[in-house]
Formats: C-alpha cells, structure tokens, sequence
C-alpha cells in the first residue's frame, strides 16, 4: 500500500508540473516543475513520508535503466554530435566552470555568514 501511496505522490506532482507547464506554455519541461513542486511541498512538511522514501529508494535501484534512452538518442544522432563536436565540448566546460564557480562563491558565502567573527588579540 505504501508503495502506491508514494508512486502516486511522485505522480501527482509530475502531472501538476505538466499541468502548469502547458496551462502557462512555460519553457520548463512538467517533470521540471513537479519535481520543484515535490520539494516545495517536502520543505512545507519537513520530512520525507515513508511511502515517498521507500518508492523514491526503490527507483533509485533502477535509476541507471533511466539512462538507455539517452544512450540511444546518441547513437542515433551521432552524426549530428560529431558536426557540433566541438560546440558541445565547449558549452560541457563553460558550463561546468561556472557552476562550479558558482557553487563555491556560494558555499563561502553561506559559511562567512555561518561562523562568528573571532575576536583579535591585543
């Protein structure tokens, strides 16, 4: 029974971020907003149910399953990836520069606002 209670939060959510996705014709795929919809809803409860953590640990088991169909979209168009080969190279490392870039200025951030200011020695 929990495992239907979880798969159908899981569910709910996805089909409102679809909802609104197409309701609003945002730019974000549903799936995209039902998962900010799921976290949302999760910071608003303040703990994870049981029946949302058994099924989300019992897809993880199978999350490497999800990766096939990417995997087949490469084969397919390798013609086109291997044209833009270069343009793909450089968008992975500009993109992961800056989100590391980003992710670090803001972790020093947080912790300069973390820590208290230590008093000098005179």
């Amino acid at each position: 029974m929990s495992l239907i209670i979880g798969m159908s939060i899981l569910l709910g959510c996805q089909f409102l971020g679809e909802v609104i996705s197409r309701a609003f014709t945002l730019p974000v795929p549903g799936p995209v907003l039902g998962m900010l919809i799921l976290l949302i809803g999760l910071m608003i409860r303040g703990s994870v149910p049981g029946s949302l953590r058994t099924m989300g640990e019992g897809l993880l088991k199978y999350l490497t399953l999800l990766f096939v169909p990417a995997g087949v979209g490469l084969i397919q168009h390798f013609g086109l990836i291997s044209r833009e080969i270069w343009v793909l190279i450089i968008t992975l490392v500009v993109s992961t520069s800056v989100t590391i870039l980003v992710t670090s200025q803001t972790l020093q951030r947080l912790a300069r606002k973390r820590t208290p200011p230590r008093e000098h020695d005179a």
